[in-house]
């Protein structure tokens, strides 16, 4: 497996905090990389760097090619999708927009073919086509918000607290999900809190504390680990 993603010593600021700092990681290619942390340890801001949508020192890389400057539209273009923290669905319109709006950028007859793998996946958005995305639950919005990055036919695809917001017994089925969209050929980079059930699908971790990365390595080494067990299981 190649390396897909490289960062190497990346440092950024998010509504004036120093929020990375000095940050080395890297996706190889058909993995799935948990990035776990506390509320505040950078996590979000390490997504947004890699998305574009914040600026950042140091270098980022996909496929051998750098991110720095170069516009958000344009890394979602070369097959790199985020499903942000809190989904930001678009409430009033339906599941069917909200999935077609997801295809924007793309053109030809074959844009919207993703479609039947989103259904594969979440047979209730199918059920829910003609609901507004307001009325959906916390866990069908998550498979929307899941869904609607789909639909840009992405080869990288990162995650921002998949399971906020949802009742426990859906939380398995969004990360099953998640280990379904991997074997179908899409590497994975998942930001969660909740540790156990992040590293039971992960292939490799690294763990953020204010911003640095304090542990690295195979997820079930991670997850035992003394140290992070007391500091996130109280364990």
């Amino acid at each position: 497996m190649g390396s897909m993603l490289r960062l190497e010593n990346v440092s950024a600021s998010y509504r004036g905090l120093r929020a990375l700092q000095g940050v080395s990681l890297e996706v190889a290619r058909g993995e799935i990389v948990a990035v776990v942390g506390a509320n505040g340890a950078g996590k979000s801001t390490l997504l947004k760097s890699i998305a574009g949508l914040v600026a950042t020192d140091g270098s980022i890389e996909f496929e051998g090619q750098s991110l720095r400057r170069v516009a958000a539209h344009r890394i979602t273009r070369m097959g790199v999708s985020m499903v942000p923290e809190g989904r930001r669905l678009f409430p009033r319109l339906s599941v069917e927009d909200n999935l077609r709006l997801g295809a924007y950028a793309r053109r030809g007859a074959d844009r919207f073919k993703p479609l039947d793998l989103v259904f594969s996946l979440f047979p209730r958005l199918r059920e829910r086509l003609a609901q507004r995305a307001e009325t959906l639950s916390g866990g069908e919005q998550q498979m929307l918000a899941i869904g609607r990055a789909l639909m840009t036919q992405p080869r990288f695809l990162m995650l921002d607290e998949p399971s906020q917001g949802i009742m426990p017994r859906l939380v398995d089925d969004i990360l099953a999900a998640v280990g379904r969209i991997r074997d179908l050929g899409v590497t994975v980079l998942l930001v969660e809190q909740r540790l156990v059930e992040a590293l039971a699908i992960a292939d490799r971790a690294y763990v953020l504390q204010t911003g640095r990365i304090v542990m690295a390595g195979p997820a079930a080494a991670v997850l035992a680990d003394g140290a992070v067990r007391k500091a996130y299981l109280g364990m």
